[in-house]
């Protein structure tokens, strides 16, 4: 490898994680847009309770269905095209979603969920992929981090423009998100493959260890072949799986009902109840980022252990003293952004290879997004039965419980 090569690929590494992050906040912030003005969207199309709380389930089990389909096209197309593609179809469901109907409503959000869920399984195999070992953990912890700062912009600023312009011009305004960081992500890929052309050469064939290089001008080892694996025949799988679902289960949960628990218990307002649950999101920046600095001294049971404990401090606070909900939101916030972390890392870690890292990454999602697509709904539906929030947030304390148990047991013997 020449020295002007490796110097221009260090010069551009930085292109890569921003436009991750551009990318970060259109794989969340889509899906909260709805809960700050779940009011209008009710009284403006008649919505039932069960009904409003689709518009955050749809997504999230399309996150879980869509999987098979998401990994098959990353595996047929390269990731650079899966991630444009992912924000072709974010932009698409946008524009639709934005319709004033209940038929637009539905339809766009699902057209969201597919696109997001490429944009999930293929942002995994990019970061192991071309950044080095010593850097995953951080560019891991960045790219959760722009997933709630998506989330929090979002929740922040639907609820004002929808004051000054109505529902569809706040939650189609969006859109501009997927189109920069198209265009950010169409730049990163052409310097990346402009770099990369001088050092490429022959394929040759090896029966040892090869080393690769990474975007980033490192190196790093790797088998010469490796046999297919099978993530359901690993036992850690499942123990993530469980751990990733009791994750998403109490984050969509929360997501989509704070800003009416809020308003119910507190007597927030519309606008005054999507700024709080702000807080919520952005505080995960914090777990995000401190997770992989952990990561370095602690090992992933332990940071999990922690995570699950932070993350009761909300749902049990929320119960027992709703006036304090500003801590409750600090410490689960950022528990929320810490869990996420934590388990893309140990799965970063135990793969092998681009197609391991492709194949686990859509099997924990998948499975762990089809138990966290229940949150929405489940949380609303025994709201509407019992007119109150106690079981609502008993079942996320359960979830919580489910994260700690099965995370630190998949996590027992990993480095």
């Amino acid at each position: 490898m020449t020295a002007v090569a490796r110097r221009g690929l260090r010069g551009a590494a930085w292109l890569l994680p921003a436009a991750i992050v551009l990318i970060a906040l259109n794989l969340r912030g889509p899906i909260v847009a709805p809960a700050p003005v779940i009011g209008d969207l009710r009284v403006d199309l008649g919505l039932t309770a069960t009904i409003a709380g689709l518009l955050t389930t749809i997504p999230v089990l399309c996150f879980s269905l869509a999987t098979p389909f998401a990994s098959w096209v990353i595996a047929k197309a390269d990731p650079e095209r899966a991630v444009s593609l992912a924000l072709v179809i974010v932009l698409a469901g946008t524009v639709v979603r934005s319709i004033p109907s209940t038929a637009g409503l539905l339809v766009g959000t699902a057209v969201i969920g597919i696109g997001i869920t490429i944009g999930n399984v293929v942002i995994p195999v990019v970061i192991r992929r071309d950044t080095s070992p010593e850097r995953v953990g951080l560019v891991t912890g960045v790219y959760t981090s722009a997933l709630n700062v998506g989330s929090m912009i979002t929740s922040l600023g639907t609820a004002p423009i929808a004051a000054a312009w109505g529902w569809p011009v706040a939650i189609a305004v969006w859109a501009v998100f997927a189109v920069v960081a198209g265009l950010a992500w169409t730049y990163a890929v052409g310097a990346r493959a402009a770099w990369l052309r001088p050092v490429r050469s022959e394929p040759v064939v090896a029966t040892g260890p090869v080393e690769l290089l990474t975007e980033t001008g490192s190196v790093r080892s790797v088998p010469a072949t490796a046999e297919p694996v099978r993530p359901a025949r690993r036992l850690i799988t499942w123990g993530l799986t469980l751990a990733f679902g009791g994750q998403a289960f109490s984050y969509y949960a929360l997501t989509a009902w704070i800003p009416t628990l809020l308003h119910d218990e507190i007597g927030f307002s519309a606008e005054s109840s999507g700024a709080s649950s702000s807080v919520f999101q952005i505080l995960a920046v914090v777990g995000a980022l401190g997770v992989p600095v952990l990561a370095t001294r602690w090992r992933p049971r332990a940071i999990i252990a922690l995570v699950a404990f932070l993350w009761l401090a909300m749902p049990l606070g929320l119960l027992l003293a709703p006036q304090l909900w500003l801590l409750w939101s600090v410490l689960g916030g950022a528990a929320q952004g810490g869990g996420i972390t934590v388990v893309f890392i140990i799965v970063v870690r135990i793969v092998t290879s681009d197609d391991d890292a492709r194949r686990m990454s859509a099997f924990v999602q998948g499975g762990g997004y089809l138990i966290g697509s229940a949150g929405p709904l489940v949380a609303g539906s025994l709201h509407g039965a019992t007119g109150a929030w106690t079981a609502p947030l008993l079942v996320v304390l359960v979830a919580v419980l489910t994260l700690g148990v099965a995370g630190t047991l998949a996590a027992r013997r990993v480095g």
